[in-house]
């Protein structure tokens, strides 16, 4: 069976290295290592068998479970092929201008130094006062008192 190699990303010389999961599966797109192939089909097993043990299902999922798995990791690559050949499909002056729309935006953005306040907008509280009973303490007149320890501040 000979496949289109302009669209696998795996090449015909490094096939024979794949794990035997990747190979069975005739996966082009998805290209899984060996923890990965060990974890979709050992992992699949030994989960099979744990459910079987604690009799929640029965011995059939220790057959069923790993053919599931297998069956969406080839769908997962069946879907990978789907949208590789589309985008390649999309012209070069769109993909170019998709590329001009997605870049990030670096700079600093200038603040006004009055900042007007928006219908509908809260307007900013007084600042509050420090916390050191020694610091001068703004009014909402506008004058500056000092905080005394006689008289302590009503807000603390």
């Amino acid at each position: 069976m000979t496949r289109p190699q302009s669209w696998a990303t795996v090449s015909t010389d490094d096939e024979r290295y794949r794990p035997l999961y990747a190979r069975v599966l005739g996966l082009r797109f998805v290209n899984p290592g060996g923890v990965l192939c060990f974890l979709f089909f050992e992992g699949s097993v030994a989960l099979a068998v744990l459910l079987a043990l604690a009799e929640l299902v029965s011995w059939w999922a220790v057959l069923v479970l790993p053919a599931v798995v297998a069956a969406m990791v080839k769908l997962n690559d069946v879907v990978a092929e789907v949208v590789i050949r589309t985008a390649a499909q999309v012209p070069d002056q769109e993909r170019d201008r998709f590329r001009r729309q997605m870049e990030p935006a670096v700079g600093r953005a200038r603040v006004p130094v009055t900042a007007r306040a928006l219908p509908g907008a809260v307007p900013a509280r007084e600042p509050a006062p420090p916390a050191h009973p020694e610091d001068p303490v703004r009014q909402p007149g506008g004058g500056e008192r000092r905080a005394d320890r006689a008289h302590p501040d009503p807000l603390r």
